[in-house]
């Protein structure tokens, strides 16, 4: 991981000229041309191999579940399939730069999210995979999210070469931006809605701006009073949450007797521990909820299977709720290719580069370690269930709605990119020049192509009976 103006082990930083040095050598190592296309390497793993071995340390009766969402399209296989791609990725080449990696930076984990001062702000949304590495592997894994997502709405091949030339462009021409700014003026730059707003203003038709502002608002409504309202009711004058099984399960309807204390007590613990990890004002605030009840939530698309436990807290009286989730965290599938974390706690990794890579984040984020009902100790990370998420869906979108919201999303991963690396080195390795654009447009094609076997290799592993799939 680089430096702040240097590389590791300098004794000096180095200086803006010398980083563009270093950004201008690194073509030499890795062609910017030569990002183009993928080729999977001799020997590559069996993708159902690799989803099976993420299976193996899951909730066994969610895994189904897992298998049953990931079969259900290339772009809903694509969002599980971090791990297959992460391989993939370590076969490519690389400049030798590295920042804080997303791991997961696909168009749907980009969304509108809530500051701590009550903006809505668009911003990069998750970060299981979280870990410093190659920046061009998020910039490739978006850039391939954008075709198949195009290919599912049916766009032409034409279309989708200008949408990820576009979104690439956004991240070069911006990352351009950011070699030239201070480094005050990088960590305090966000995107809140008005500069949405003007983005979209001239670009998209009236249908395409009003999609975007019902989004906003809507978005403002998801939040702890919105999730009580629809998660909880009073059962014998308690607020208790509501069963919807298998995507919400209350503990007391998944586990009985001294397994269900065990547990029940060791999540009470959790809230009070992991206050610890807090600010001392927002551990201040936390103090002052108590824990109601809990539930298990199945979440996402990659993370099914994983734990996650949604704790119901009241404030002041039984109408004043903070919901929290608190959701395991694994070893980063990147961890195999780019080294493990410098952090022994999983979670602690989550929110460390989470913390690094948003402009703003979730007051309640944080981390703790848990025995579970197994008697093993997991990582999880700990934030509020809702707070003002909003998604921009990329299925109703057009092709020229898809284009500015692959630039936005171009963009906030330069952003992201900027706050952790050497910018300066970044920018110059990719130039003024359109070089980069073009080769990830191939590469994001040749990626489609592949994630579309790997896809059906699933489906067929389905039908043979070698792994089992349920819809919800």
């Amino acid at each position: 991981m680089t430096k702040a103006g240097g590389i590791s082990g300098d004794r000096r930083p180095l200086s803006p000229r010398e980083r563009a040095d270093r950004g201008r050598a690194a073509r030499k190592k890795a062609p910017r041309s030569g990002h183009a296309g993928f080729r999977p390497a001799e020997g590559r793993p069996d993708p159902v191999d690799v989803i099976e071995e993420q299976s193996a340390v899951r909730v066994p009766d969610l895994v189904p579940l897992r298998y049953g969402r990931m079969t259900e399209s290339p772009f809903r296989f694509y969002r599980g399939a971090a791990a297959i791609m992460a391989g993939d990725l370590a076969t490519t080449p690389t400049s030798g730069i590295r920042a804080q990696l997303c791991g997961d930076a696909h168009l749907v984990n980009f969304r509108l999210l809530g500051s701590p001062e009550r903006r809505l702000v668009f911003d990069i949304n998750d970060f299981d995979e979280t870990l410093p590495g190659p920046w061009e592997w998020d910039v490739k894994r978006l850039a391939a999210s954008l075709v198949i997502a195009g290919r599912e709405n049916g766009y032409s091949a034409k279309q989708r070469a200008g949408i990820v030339r576009a979104a690439v462009r956004a991240y070069r021409e911006r990352m351009r931006q950011y070699a030239g700014m201070g480094h005050l003026e990088v960590w305090y730059d966000s995107a809140d809605t008005e500069q949405l707003q003007r983005l979209v203003a001239g670009r998209l038709s009236a249908k395409g701006r009003g999609r975007v502002s019902k989004t906003m608002a809507k978005a403002r409504t998801k939040d702890s009073l919105q999730a009580f309202g629809k998660l909880t009711e009073l059962r014998d004058g308690e607020r208790r949450f509501v069963g919807d099984p298998p995507l919400v399960v209350p503990i007391d309807d998944l586990l009985a007797g001294a397994e269900r204390d065990r547990i029940s007590h060791e999540l009470h613990a959790l809230v009070e521990r992991y206050g610890r990890s807090l600010p001392t004002e927002r551990a201040h605030l936390l103090r002052q909820y108590r824990v109601a009840d809990i539930a298990r939530k199945v979440v996402g698309v990659g993370s099914v299977g994983t734990r996650c436990w949604i704790l119901l807290l009241l404030g002041r009286d039984d109408e004043d709720p903070l919901i929290l989730q608190a959701k395991e965290a694994d070893h980063s599938v990147l961890a195999a290719h780019v080294g493990e974390s410098e952090y022994d706690n999983q979670g602690q990794r989550v929110v460390a580069g989470q913390r690094l890579m948003q402009a703003v984040g979730d007051v309640f984020l944080g981390w703790d370690r848990v025995k579970g009902a197994d008697g093993r100790q997991r990582d999880f990370y700990i934030r509020q269930l809702h707070d003002w998420k909003g998604i921009l869906t990329p299925q109703i979108m057009v092709p020229r709605g898809m284009r500015v919201f692959g630039e936005l999303c171009g963009e906030t991963l330069s952003r992201a990119h900027a706050r952790s690396g050497d910018r300066i080195a970044i920018a110059a390795y990719l130039g003024g020049g359109e070089a980069f654009d073009a080769a990830l447009a191939e590469f994001a094609e040749s990626y489609a192509d592949q994630n579309e076997r790997d896809h059906s290799a699933l489906v067929d592993a389905v039908r043979r009976g070698r792994v089992r799939a349920e819809a919800e």
